[in-house]
């Protein structure tokens, strides 16, 4: 991972339940992630919920993606 490259987290399946619940949406509605995409940690499957963290001016911003082959 590059020093600038934000971090990529992998949720299980708990996790990825409570963001789908608090967003109150379904893993379709997600951005895509390609399964391939070389910022992704190497034990993703596809259907995965990959947690995105940037930091910006001190500041967390989150985003999710939904892995997809």
């Amino acid at each position: 991972m590059h020093i600038l490259q934000p971090k990529h987290i992998k949720l299980n399946l708990e996790e990825s339940q409570l963001v789908l619940a608090k967003l109150n949406i379904s893993p379709l509605q997600l951005p895509k992630i390609m399964k391939k995409d070389p910022a992704l940690p190497d034990d993703v499957n596809v259907g995965d919920i990959i947690k995105i963290e940037r930091k910006t001016n001190n500041r967390k911003i989150v985003y999710y993606r939904v892995v997809i082959p």
